[in-house]
């Protein structure tokens, strides 16, 4: 199959297509024929998609369904600096929900926005699991306390603090899941040694998407520190065959607005 599509009517033979190919597979223009990408090269490129985005006439395609792709409107994506700046101070770990649930179809717009998260070689190894009904919410908050109980008086890092956790739970206190509403897993393949990187940076721009619609969001460390060992978790989650679980993340409509912006350390900066 052939890796590029290049329009001749629209090839201005700029080279820019070869120079930023990710895997330099991509043979430069010349005044007889236009970018191409060997046979014996095919097999390297990973379809990152570097030389289509950059290409100024958009002459190239990446020949990975090519049908479906979206023209990229002048100015579209374009963010002020400050505007950026106070968006990302804005964002906040919610731990306060209302009960009103995240439509289904608002939560796949945010999840859309995460396919386009860097990833190892292209590799876009990161799957979802969205638990969308509140009740199982609350049953894996409970499968994590049970998973707390039992590491009481082990030689676990959180030993001592977690007699406090399981006894504000037994008091009705949700301190697992904070009473959000939903929680989203990502999953990765097993034995990729670097996909459990890719899944925290597409759980990262499901974080910084999601106050955009609205949803608040926060990480879920107790939720994941059970699912990476706790068997009847993991069963209840049904992660596929050839799958392990990465992290996990809380979300749902907040109860309360932001109108602030908190201090944080000081910029640490070495410069080499």
């Amino acid at each position: 199959m052939t890796t590029i599509l290049v329009d001749q009517d629209l090839c201005t033979w700029c080279g820019i297509c070869s120079v930023v190919c990710s895997m330099g597979v991509i043979d430069p223009a010349d005044e007889n024929t236009l970018p191409k990408v060997q046979e014996a090269k095919a097999g390297i490129c990973i379809r990152c998609g570097h030389c289509e985005a950059h290409c100024p006439s958009q002459a190239l395609l990446v020949n990975d369904r090519p049908d479906e792709k979206v023209p990229l409107p002048a100015g579209a994506g374009t963010i002020a600096p400050g505007e950026m700046g106070f968006y990302l101070k804005k964002r906040r770990s919610v731990r306060h929900f209302t009960k009103d649930p995240v439509p289904k179809e608002k939560i796949l717009e945010v999840l859309e926005n995460t396919r386009y998260a860097a990833s190892g070689g292209n590799g876009q190894p990161v799957e979802w699991i969205v638990v969308h009904d509140p009740k199982n919410v609350q049953k894996i908050a409970g499968l994590t306390i049970e998973w707390m109980k039992t590491l009481v008086n082990s030689a676990h890092p959180m030993s001592g603090y977690l007699p406090v956790l399981i006894g504000a739970w037994e008091r009705g206190n949700d301190v697992i899941c904070r009473g959000a509403p939903h929680l989203l897993f990502a999953t990765i393949p097993e034995g990729n040694p670097i996909a459990v990187t890719d899944a925290i940076i597409a759980l990262t721009h499901f974080d910084v998407a999601a106050p955009a619609y609205g949803i608040g969001t926060c990480w879920a460390g107790f939720v994941a520190m059970a699912a990476s060992s706790y068997e009847p978790l993991q069963k209840e989650l049904g992660i596929p065959a050839g799958r392990k679980f990465a992290y996990a993340m809380m979300f749902g409509n907040p109860q309360y607005k932001i109108y602030g912006i908190p201090r944080r350390k000081m910029l640490a900066v070495s410069w080499l």
